[in-house]
């Protein structure tokens, strides 16, 4: 299948060798050209996994984004929710009729790309999908070369709008069959796992990334007292999932550490074995902050203050990172207030979820 990929990032990579390995034909678009150059001139990604290192030869790279979008039947944006806006802009143009886009992860991003796209005057039938995590543990080694630790097998996901869901699964399981469907949009995003695993470890771990030049958080960081308070975190997202009427499998983030049922099967032994995870994490612009913050801990306490749940571990951790930041992280463009969404019973949530919304 002809799939274009957007972004330039490490799950962007990886999903570039490892699709077009599978024989899918392959078009990665990233906007800055020099760090692109390298695959420009030519367009081979070196792919390290359990199989060992091997070039992996891409059908194109390309800093045009009407240029990889054409003809493509599956839109993959493993890119940053803070990156969403951006790009729904700047692919508006070029989207036609049929497409479906899958955001691993999302953060609502089904929902806010696709009105940011009607907003931008695109009227094509497009499909949204976003599912939970990205379908790879991966790191890039180079300007192109990445490492993929392991493969998702189970991505939870859903569909905007709902009432297409099979539509739109069919086509992202010849790509991913890892797929399995967990309803609308909402539902999709509350399955994100990055919103619960990454703020506790970065924000309890503060004081040792901001002394070390590096410092693992899924191996030093990840002490008794962070897993428990992840585990309340995880059950706060759950009870928001069930007051809104979803149902299980809700894949608690306590399966990931403890067996083989979580979405990347049993990985965290195989995750901390890699030593890709060491690394240095600025508390101002790491990613864990800017997208799992800022945009899904934001998210996450928006939806529970809306659905009546009580939250206090989600909104204790938003307080403490804004005091870190220095705003109040209430209020973030990913929040249903900001989002405008607020306002909305949840009769006519699950309306607009299903249907799509008509602004």
């Amino acid at each position: 299948m002809r799939t274009a990929i957007l972004g330039g990032g490490h799950g962007c990579y990886a999903a570039a060798a490892d699709l077009s390995e599978q024989g899918h034909e392959v078009r990665l678009w990233r906007r800055d050209a020099a760090a692109l150059a390298p695959l420009l001139a030519d367009p081979v990604i070196g792919l390290k996994d359990i199989d060992g290192h091997r070039g992996v030869r891409i059908a194109l790279a390309t800093v045009d984004i009407g240029e990889a979008l054409r003809g493509a039947r599956l839109i993959v944006i493993p890119s940053p929710a803070l990156a969403q806006d951006d790009i729904a802009r700047a692919m508006a143009p070029h989207l036609v009729d049929g497409q479906v886009v899958f955001l691993p992860p999302g953060t609502f991003g089904s929902v806010a790309m696709a009105r940011a796209v009607r907003a931008a005057g695109c009227t094509a039938d497009v499909l949204w999908a976003e599912t939970g995590t990205l379908p790879y543990l991966a790191r890039k080694h180079g300007p192109a070369e990445v490492a993929i630790t392991i493969r998702a097998v189970r991505l939870p996901t859903g569909v905007y709008p709902a009432q297409r869901s099979e539509e739109a699964l069919a086509v992202i399981r010849e790509v991913y069959p890892a797929v399995v469907p967990c309803g609308d949009a909402l539902s999709g995003a509350l399955m994100n796992a990055g919103p619960i695993i990454h703020p506790p470890l970065i924000l309890m771990n503060a004081a040792p990334l901001q002394h070390f030049e590096s410092w693992d958080i899924h191996h030093e960081g990840t002490t008794p007292a962070v897993r428990a308070v992840t585990d309340r975190l995880d059950a706060e997202r759950i009870a928001v999932r069930e007051a809104l009427g979803y149902g299980a499998p809700h894949f608690p983030l306590a399966d990931h550490y403890t067996g083989d049922r979580w979405m990347y099967g049993d990985a965290h032994k195989r995750l901390v074995d890699s030593g890709d995870w060491r690394e240095h994490i600025d508390l101002h612009t790491h990613r864990y902050m800017t997208e799992d913050v800022v945009m899904g801990l934001a998210f996450l306490a928006s939806v529970a203050r809306w659905a009546g749940c009580d939250a206090p571990v989600a909104h204790g951790l938003l307080a403490v990172a804004g005091g870190i930041l220095g705003r109040d992280l209430r209020t973030g463009p990913r929040t249903l207030e900001a989002m405008g969404l607020y306002g909305l019973d949840r009769d006519a949530m699950a309306v607009a979820l299903a249907e799509g919304f008509t602004s």
